[in-house]
């Protein structure tokens, strides 16, 4: 805990808020550990069935709703956001109509943010401790059961859209969050209004039709999810939804009114590599595993194995104009050893009336 060398709460507060901007967080905000809202939240999200597969997130229900379970003597949560956006999102839009190239999320296209986010977090909690004497803390940055959004929304970060993502009303919604609990007792931020006000652009755009109500997404009809979280066989009904969208989806942000207000990354390293923010879904398709571990190491994309590559790219090739050549590159794959492959690529070639 603080001791003499400590500065007041208030002094301390607005420090660490300085010291985060100098690292390259757009904002720091203080969060109470008060969860009950959101709780009662993700209970009945739960009890819908919207997470689909992913049973870790009613695994650790109690640890993500209650943060001292998670780390004990939690007293408060600074929480940081960084804009990622690699470029205009009017590029992002006109891409999404070029069938021949791959639609990857905006977050993915540069290094994996999650150890830049808690590195630069880490910075800030020595920071905060060369001030005061040594406290407890833990960083996190999409690497816990931590309810980020939530405890983002409290600290006065921004307002959860229609869409489920937070959004800011200076800077949109292209950014990434992380957080750090601590045993210090700071002064909290209030929360911002909401502003989505009659505004459904979100809930109209989403090809799936994933937000099945103001601020609830099924998951299950989620094209992030599906292309990233999902292991399976994608559900034929929703495949030709998916599109040129081989890894996430941004659709519900790109046509939020707010993100006219969103800014291009100051970090070289949420760049594109590689080409990927223009590749063509022929190139891709016909990486190799090597390939695919080199060119995706140190990305998010690495995450989602080979097969789930393959599989992916197979549903936007079915997706695309037919050509001679989409279809030769869809059939060399018609021999993988990987069941799961040969099944969307044949899918894939019935969309183009040939086998």
């Amino acid at each position: 805990m603080i001791n003499s060398k400590a500065l007041d709460s208030v002094e301390l507060t607005e420090s660490i808020k300085l010291w985060g901007q100098s690292l390259g967080f757009q904002q720091i905000g203080i969060s109470d550990i008060q969860l009950d809202q959101a709780e009662q939240r993700l209970q009945l999200w739960l009890e819908s069935n919207y997470h689909g597969t992913m049973e870790y997130m009613k695994r650790h229900q109690s640890l993500r709703a209650n943060p001292q379970q998670l780390v004990p003597d939690t007293l408060s949560v600074i929480t940081a956001r960084m804009d990622y956006l690699p470029e205009d999102k009017t590029i992002a839009i006109r891409l999404l109509d070029e069938t021949d190239k791959a639609y990857i999320s905006r977050y993915a296209l540069g290094r994996d943010y999650h150890k830049l986010i808690r590195k630069r977090l880490q910075k800030l909690a020595r920071l905060i401790q060369d001030s005061i004497d040594p406290f407890g803390y833990r960083v996190f940055s999409d690497s816990a059961p931590v309810l980020e959004k939530p405890l983002a929304e409290k600290s006065g970060l921004g307002w959860i859209g229609k869409h489920t993502n937070l959004i800011n009303r200076h800077d949109g919604s292209f950014f990434f969050l992380g957080e750090i609990y601590t045993d210090l007792a700071l002064k909290t931020d209030s929360p911002v209004s909401n502003h989505c006000g009659s505004c459904t652009a979100c809930i109209d755009v989403c090809p799936t039709k994933a937000i099945v109500a103001p601020y609830q997404l099924d998951a299950r009809r989620c094209i992030s999810y599906l292309t990233i979280e999902f292991k399976g066989s994608i559900p034929v009904s929703l495949r030709k939804d998916i599109g040129n969208r081989i890894y996430g989806c941004d659709d519900c942000q790109l046509f939020c009114p707010w993100n006219r207000y969103a800014n291009v990354t100051q970090e070289n390293d949420f760049l594109p590599r590689h080409g990927l923010d223009q590749a063509t879904l022929i190139s891709l398709f016909e990486w190799d595993e090597s390939t695919f571990l080199k060119r995706t190491e140190g990305m998010a994309i690495r995450r989602i194995g080979y097969q789930s590559w393959l599989r992916n790219i197979a549903i936007a090739l079915g997706n695309s104009v037919t050509s001679d050549a989409v279809i030769d590159t869809l059939r060399k794959r018609l021999d993988n050893s990987s069941e799961l492959v040969r099944e969307h690529v044949n899918w894939a070639l019935q969309q183009h009336a040939t086998l």
